[in-house]
């Protein structure tokens, strides 16, 4: 299952705007506003409508710095294949799980469908595909366990580390779908470019699972700041 969990978090869209009037030498604080929750009133910290013009004025004009004062880290859960489309983003700290030092048994990913093949090549893929078997097992002799592709990879994988091979070297016979995780840290900004690129609708679908879950957090952590950096409203 591909899960992202919000680790820790620094910082509020008030930071943004501090960073920014600092150049001034000023410095805002929240506004309040009254709100009622059931027969309960409560007072609710928000920015003023100057703060929020400001914010919106810095990422129209990509004045980037003050976002960089807000930031996040988040613990992913991912296949292989997805990992490595988001490594690229190079402004994002990144620290993986390492089957070097690792010989836990792994996990495996399974879609519920598979996609087909799309005409248009800048695309990866389109509808749904009916497989004649076994979605990891097509086309093999099964000759260990139920024969699918996972299973068999995975009693070579052990079978290398019974026999005394480093999991720096038995790791290499592990498929595309083993399930990895990491630690993923940056600031506001960085994280709004990562999902701009990574939520739109010809991005592989596995990878959008995580980017959207990245902003569905960063929406409720940062949700003046997030708004104006997002492409998509």
């Amino acid at each position: 299952m591909i899960d992202v969990t919000l680790i820790d978090h620094m910082g509020t869209d008030l930071s943004v705007v501090n960073a920014a009037r600092v150049s001034f030498g000023k410095n805002s604080d929240w506004d309040y506003t009254d709100w009622r929750d059931s027969d309960d009133y409560a007072r609710k910290k928000v920015l003023s409508k100057g703060d929020t013009k400001l914010i919106h004025y810095l990422a129209e004009h990509k004045h980037m710095s003050p976002f960089g004062h807000a930031f996040a880290s988040f613990h992913v859960k991912a296949p292989i294949f997805v990992a490595r489309q988001l490594v690229k983003h190079k402004f994002l700290r990144w620290n993986e799980i390492s089957r070097r030092y690792v010989d836990s048994e792994p996990e495996f990913y399974e879609p519920d469908s598979w996609r087909g093949r799309s005409e248009d090549k800048k695309q990866g893929s389109a509808g749904e595909v009916e497989l004649r078997g076994d979605s990891f097992g097509v086309g093999y002799e099964p000759w260990w366990g139920d024969g699918s592709l996972q299973d068999t990879t995975l009693h070579i994988y052990k079978d290398l580390l019974e026999q005394g091979v480093c999991p720096e070297q038995a790791r290499m016979v592990l498929p595309q779908s083993t399930m990895t995780e990491w630690y993923w840290s940056g600031s506001l900004d960085a994280f709004a470019d990562m999902c701009n690129l990574r939520c739109t609708g010809d991005t592989q679908y596995e990878t959008r699972l995580v980017a959207n879950q990245i902003c569905d957090s960063m929406k409720k952590l940062f949700p003046v700041s997030w708004f104006a950096l997002r492409l998509e409203k």
